[in-house]
């Protein structure tokens, strides 16, 4: 089964960017759906952005809107998600996950989820 992971998390000061990566591993993804959640200790995954790798297509949380980018190159099979104006409250695991039906807010439309890449975002 393909193995989804991220990379590109790291330590960066108020007002930084960083861009995340999401590759597909031991295979393609199955769905042409990927998305990006964030999670602080103790708290829910929190949903950021989904695109269509194929089509293009992109949806954002108001969260993540204008400050985060989702993109993709189906031909490396990798979604990037580009993080701008970082701030501190951004500090959180970052994790890409296969979408393969239903609400994009809810985990449980998700199947295959990677391992996490932290970032810290000082102040």
């Amino acid at each position: 089964q393909v193995q989804l992971v991220e990379s590109g998390g790291g330590l960066v000061k108020t007002g930084g960017s960083l861009r995340l990566s999401c590759a597909a591993s031991g295979g393609t993804f199955t769905s042409n759906t990927l998305g990006w959640f964030r999670q602080t200790p103790g708290m829910e995954r929190d949903f950021l952005t989904v695109i269509n790798y194929v089509s293009g297509t992109t949806y954002y949380n108001a969260s993540a809107k204008g400050r985060f980018f989702v993109s993709a190159d189906e031909a490396k099979n990798t979604v990037y998600l580009q993080m701008n104006s970082l701030k501190p409250e951004d500090t959180a695991v970052y994790s890409c996950a296969q979408y393969i039906r239903g609400n994009y807010f809810s985990t449980s439309s998700y199947n295959i989820w990677g391992q996490g890449t932290q970032v810290t975002v000082s102040s």
